[in-house]
């Protein structure tokens, strides 16, 4: 798959909230995933660490209220794209939130992701 492949392929799953499905078909093994410096366990490696990563997240996750993604912008084998949600989480009550996320594409699979946002 090319970067624009999989950059259209993982805004629309994104967009269905289906990331168990992007990670399976889209995701190097081996990838990382790096949070802002805030973060707890901010940078973590391998698919095992970044599903258990997300399995916390929806466990956390009480309703979601909307959810956007925007569509990708490409630049050689990276792309980005906006992620903006309000929802409900166990821990922190509502949260509105918006983060700019980029990906890195190597040999058709996403190699890296890094989350950009702001904890309010």
């Amino acid at each position: 798959m090319t970067t624009q492949q999989v950059a259209n392929r993982l805004v629309e799953l994104c967009r269905e909230g289906n990331y168990e499905q992007a990670h399976k078909e889209l995701y190097h093994q081996d990838a990382f995933s790096i949070e802002p410096d805030f973060f707890p366990d901010n940078k973590v490696q391998g698919m095992n660490a970044i599903g258990k990563k997300g399995e916390e997240w929806a466990n956390n996750l009480k309703e979601m209220h909307s959810l956007e993604v925007s569509d990708s912008v490409i630049a050689g084998n990276y792309f980005s794209c906006t992620m903006s949600f309000d929802a409900t989480f166990k821990d922190r009550g509502r949260v509105k939130e918006e983060e700019l996320a980029v990906y890195k594409v190597e040999n058709g699979k996403i190699t890296e992701e890094r989350f950009f946002y702001s904890m309010g």
